[in-house]
């Protein structure tokens, strides 16, 4: 293969694990909202808050940890609330996430104008010992930061703790009966609460890595529709942290590919290459969605239908 051919190739790779990244963790985290029975499309909303907190935390204390648990922190409180209209009050989840969508938006654009162009402390990348010198493989999954290799752990981590244990067994029989899991003895709603407010924070830490990994600073918008992506993402994977992380590389590939050719002074228009990642995943999730058509149904039985506890 042609070396240049080569090292481009390797290049797109190692931007798809980094453009991944950020829907990943908003993808992990609405896996496990939704295994509970709430629907959370207010990732958005979400993620942007999480991006704006971190820069401006950093920015204050100078330091890219604080900034990254802060926006955890902002994403736990957006899910609280969004728990406590679903579970509390009752109210029509999509309708809720939408809400949290468009508030997110525009308190992050009003906060964050003042934070444009401001230099902070940003994320660094690292080389693992011994697994960055592999050929190929090295430079693609080994020379990153640290939020990107937590990713490798998180994902096998959240499919185990779904699957094989009983805090799994919990999460799961709360979203597909939940009145059968209060018979048992199980807190639904208090499981709905801690659920919902961990997916949230999750999806602050996604909405933070892209403010201070990827873009390394504040833009109004910056998620792009991330977050809709990694809603999307959800049902292609089938609640299945493995196949989100495969759905969230298939993302990150073509925006990487993206990148590049515009780099590379490909001779077409920059709004059609930016229109690829989402034509992408549209393709992806109706082809998958036609195969499942005659399959049994993955979705979690009581999934956004609200829980009303027998007297």
């Amino acid at each position: 293969m042609n070396i240049e051919l080569s090292e481009f190739l390797i290049a797109v790779a190692a931007g798809m694990v980094r453009s991944a990244t950020p829907v990943l963790y908003a993808t992990l985290g609405e896996i496990i909202t939704e295994r509970s029975g709430i629907l959370n499309v207010g990732l958005e909303g979400i993620m942007l808050v999480g991006a704006f907190t971190g820069v401006a935390i950093t920015y204050q204390t100078h330091s890219v940890g604080l900034g990254l648990v802060a926006a955890m922190i902002a994403g736990l409180l957006l899910g609280l609330f969004h728990a406590l209209l679903a579970i509390y009050f009752q109210a029509n989840q999509v309708g809720v996430g939408i809400a949290m969508t468009i508030f997110g938006t525009g308190l992050s654009a009003y906060l964050g104008m003042d934070y444009v162009g401001k230099q902070i402390n940003t994320l660094g990348t690292f080389k693992l010992p011994l697994l960055s010198d592999i050929p190929v493989i090295g430079p693609i999954f080994f020379s990153h930061d640290i939020l990107v290799y937590a990713t490798f752990i998180l994902v096998p981590l959240i499919a185990f703790i779904i699957n094989r244990t009983r805090l799994g067994l919990t999460l799961r029989a709360v979203g597909e009966e939940p009145r059968s899991a209060a018979a048992a003895g199980i807190n639904v709603e208090l499981t709905r609460y801690i659920a919902t407010a961990c997916g949230a924070a999750l999806a602050g830490l996604g909405g933070a890595y892209l403010s201070l990994a990827y873009a390394q600073g504040w833009s109004e918008n910056i998620t792009a529709g991330r977050g809709w992506i990694a809603v999307g993402l959800v049902l292609f994977a089938s609640w299945n942290p493995f196949r989100a992380l495969i759905g969230a590389y298939l993302f990150g590939g073509a925006i990487s590919l993206q990148l590049r050719l515009q780099a590379a002074g490909l001779d077409v228009s920059p709004y059609l290459l930016g229109m690829l990642p989402y034509v992408l995943v549209i393709l992806v999730l109706s082809i998958s969605t036609a195969r499942r058509k005659n399959a049994p149904s993955s979705v979690p039985t009581a999934l956004g239908l609200p829980y009303i506890p027998q007297v």
